[in-house]
């Protein structure tokens, strides 16, 4: 989880303060340490003058002991760490260190600080007269170099005497421990920490505490605003008593939810007026829907009554013409001898007209009380097999062959195998029908099961004629008929559809003019059923 604003604005701030403290601190102990060292240069400087005026009397007189005892006596004072004399030439005239002798080329730092320029430099300030360095010990030491010039007294006095153009006769280099200093230096450094980690720790805590108390709270509440907007809860207004941007952003905020909880007030006006209204002209389609329904309900009666009435007309007004013919020529004493095969020929036609009746009969009974199926496991290769030993002589009758490519590692499948089998005559039937104008009609059923094992495929193809695009849609309705007067009601596709859907199966149907159909019937193995729909369910 990201850090939170407030908790950045504390850590940025504290950062830049302990930044301000460590720089401040850093200044701080190097000002007053420039200052101490400033001050030892300065005592330092006056302490070798001292040297030089306390010596002067002996040095003038060429009295070398009394002067080098004076300066044994100064070197034995706390913080003075060695005394040298060198002449003109750099060679070590005294040493208060009787380890150190010999000559000091110019090029060291004790020489460096005249002889840096290829003139000797003769009235140096006290502070490029100063060198600081670190002994073998590991403490730094100032080392302070003052040079000893040809005054007059000199020069004249009988006993060696200098030549008046010489300026320096010689240096005076004295050492001082800076180990006091160093631990002052110290005391203020440790001073200077403990006085920042104070200062940062304080102003940090008031940083802290203000930052919780003006950015922390304000915005956790415009958080909690903002969430509670989120969820629609727009009665909860953000409580924020602050001025500045975060008072005018929580003022902004409360406008805005007035505004939203307005808009949505409004809103659910609106929709439960729309809900109203639609359950109203719900109602209103429900009622016309229904007023709708039983007007088809009553076209659809009276197309089946028109349909029957027709088809039926035809053969019974036959068996009226031929039972009035059959009248007319019986006699008293029976039918004449020489008329008795006209009648059987009449009688014949009566059966046939009568088996006709019958047939449109049937079909209309098996449309409109088709009973539930009624599930068993069974072959639906050997449904295929014994319905096509029924009507066999029919297709050969009609000059049909018939190809049968059947699974044989098809599965059982629960169906009811009369209604299936009805099905599986229609199809047949009508295909065989299509090809009445082919002078080699092919009809081929197919079996077959799907990849994953839960539908088996029934597919029954023709080689006929085909199937107008416009009448595709309406193949499976009730009463629609593409065959000649006298060759059904258009019953038989509606049932093997509503036999179909009520096994849980699905048909479909594709056809190319001049090319054939193909009706393609899937079942499934489990033979779970659907609700049938109200085009096939039948009429009452």
């Amino acid at each position: 989880m990201p850090p939170k604003l407030a908790q950045r604005l504390i850590l940025f701030l504290t950062l830049v303060l302990i930044s301000v403290g460590i720089i401040s601190g850093y200044l701080q102990v190097r000002t007053q340490e420039s200052q101490l060292l400033n001050t030892i240069i300065n005592g330092a400087d006056q302490l070798s003058n001292g040297i030089t005026s306390a010596t002067w009397h002996a040095m003038l007189a060429n009295n070398r002991e009394a002067a080098y005892q004076i300066m044994h006596t100064i070197a034995l004072r706390q913080g003075i760490a060695n005394i040298r004399i060198f002449n003109r030439e750099g060679r070590i005239m005294f040493s208060t260190d009787s380890t150190v002798s010999g000559v000091v080329e110019r090029s060291s730092k004790e020489c460096a600080v005249c002889h840096s320029t290829p003139t000797p430099q003769v009235n140096i300030n006290p502070p490029d007269r100063s060198r600081i360095f670190t002994n073998d010990f590991g403490k730094r030491e100032l080392a302070m170099v003052t040079p000893i010039y040809n005054e007059p007294a000199c020069s004249n006095a009988a006993c060696h005497a200098h030549p008046a153009e010489v300026k320096v006769l010689g240096v005076l280099d004295v050492t001082y421990s800076l180990e006091n200093i160093d631990q002052i230096v110290a005391t203020i450094q440790r001073r200077a920490i403990l006085t920042t980690t104070i200062t940062v720790v304080v102003i940090g805590i008031f940083i802290f505490f203000f930052m919780r108390t003006t950015v922390h709270k304000p915005i956790a509440k415009l958080i909690a605003g903002t969430r509670a907007l989120s969820a629609m809860q727009l009665d909860r207004p953000v409580d924020i008593n602050a001025d500045g941007e975060i008072g005018e952003l929580a003022h902004s905020f409360n406008s805005m939810r007035v505004q939203l909880m307005k808009t949505v007030n409004e809103l659910n006006e609106l929709t439960q007026s729309l809900e109203t209204k639609v359950q109203q002209r719900t109602e209103q389609l429900k009622v016309m829907n229904q007023k709708l329904f039983q007007s088809d309900r009553l076209a659809s009666l009276g197309q089946l009554a028109a349909s029957v009435a027709h088809e039926i007309n035809n053969p019974i007004a036959g068996v009226l013409n031929l039972s009035m013919l059959i009248e007319r020529i019986m006699k008293d004493d029976g039918i004449p001898q020489e008329r008795v095969e006209e009648v059987r020929r009449y009688l014949l036609q009566i059966s046939s007209e009568t088996t006709r009746v019958g047939r449109i009969v049937g079909d209309l009974l098996a449309f409109s009380r088709r009973p539930s199926p009624q599930r068993m496991s069974a072959d639906l290769n050997a449904i295929i097999h014994r319905t096509i030993s029924i009507i066999d002589h029919k297709l050969k009758l009609a000059g049909v062959e018939l190809e049968l490519r059947l699974d044989d590692h098809l599965p059982e499948i629960k169906c009811d195998s009369s209604q299936i089998q009805q099905v599986i005559v229609n199809l047949v039937m009508n295909a065989s029908e299509a090809t009445h104008n082919r002078g080699s009609g092919k009809v081929s059923v197919r079996t077959a099961v799907d990849a994953d094992g839960t539908m088996v495929h029934l597919e029954v193809k023709d080689n006929g004629d085909g199937i107008p695009k416009e009448n595709l849609a309406k193949i499976f309705d009730p009463f629609f008929t593409t065959k000649g007067e006298g060759k059904g009601v258009g019953l038989g596709l509606a049932v093997v559809y509503g036999i179909v859907e009520s096994h849980g199966g699905d048909i479909e149907v594709e056809s190319k003019i001049g090319e054939g159909t193909t009706f393609l019937v899937d079942l499934p193995i489990s033979g779970e059923a659907k609700e049938p729909s109200p085009q096939t369910s039948g009429i009452s």
